[in-house]
């Protein structure tokens, strides 16, 4: 296998992080994000690392950049390894609050764009035999109040995984799925939703995490290489969802009083 891997959203986060573990192998990087300028200092950083590679600016929701860019990694790198749909965006707020807007905003970029991501890579990724590696979250398997359309746009993307999992076994191509809970991230510079204050109590979250990107990233890069499908990088996340396959009452019983919690909290 050839090493040459596309990461969605690598300008900052997770997905820089991903760039960054596997430039450590000396990988060949194609870098995808909105942020230009982030952009550039992952590649910088990738160099610095031992890998190298190029940048493309790419809006997921536009599947003729997703397709451009796949076009460009075919001839740059002379085709793809590894795929990651990464790019994602932050919201919150109770269902009734929540507009259709901020419905189709979420969904456009955290399931369509992953939807188009692996469509518009599919033929590279079949041709070398790779793997594509979705990066979804605890989220799409526990369903925390306040954030309805974050948790049914990060569900979509491990239904996807999983229907692509059991598709594409015969040709060769492995999928992953990643579900990682909170950890220190910039994400909530993309937040949107209606109440300042869910931002606030998400961010607080993020901070108090002790576990950082670059630790998932390097989870990831392990259980990738061990042929794990579900990617739990956190202790208490594979703790609440082995709770939840055995006992699902118990855990919704757990976000029913964490939604009061949310709800008194803006009340005083």
């Amino acid at each position: 296998m050839q090493n040459r891997m596309m990461v969605t959203g690598a300008g900052s986060g997770l997905g820089r992080e991903i760039a960054l573990r596997w430039a450590r192998e000396g990988w060949q990087l194609a870098l995808s994000d909105v942020n230009e300028a982030g952009l550039a200092e992952t590649l910088k950083m990738v160099r610095d690392a031992g890998g190298d590679g190029f940048t493309q600016r790419c809006d997921v929701r536009d599947y003729s950049q997703l397709t451009a860019l796949a076009q460009a990694c075919e001839s740059k790198l002379g085709g793809i390894d590894v795929v990651v749909n990464n790019a994602g965006v932050a919201s919150g707020g109770f269902f009734e609050e929540l507009s259709l807007e901020d419905w189709d905003w979420q969904i456009a970029i955290n399931l369509m764009g992953v939807v188009k991501g692996c469509k518009a890579f599919l033929p590279l990724v079949q041709k070398s035999q790779g793997k594509i590696i979705n990066i979804a979250s605890m989220a799409a398997l526990m369903q925390a109040p306040g954030m309805s359309n974050y948790n049914v746009a990060k569900a979509g993307v491990v239904a996807l995984s999983e229907s692509l999992l059991v598709e594409l076994k015969q040709q060769e191509v492995g999928i992953h799925v990643v579900c990682p809970s909170f950890f220190q991230t910039n994400l909530m510079d993309s937040y949107r939703g209606p109440t300042p204050n869910m931002k606030a109590q998400i961010s607080k979250l993020l901070e108090a995490s002790p576990i950082s990107a670059a630790d998932i990233a390097d989870y990831i890069y392990r259980q990738v290489d061990e042929g794990v499908f579900m990617i739990l990088p956190h202790d208490e996340g594979r703790a609440a969802w082995k709770i939840k396959q055995q006992n699902p009452q118990a855990i919704y019983d757990e976000m029913a009083l964490l939604a009061e919690k949310k709800r008194s909290k803006r009340k005083t």
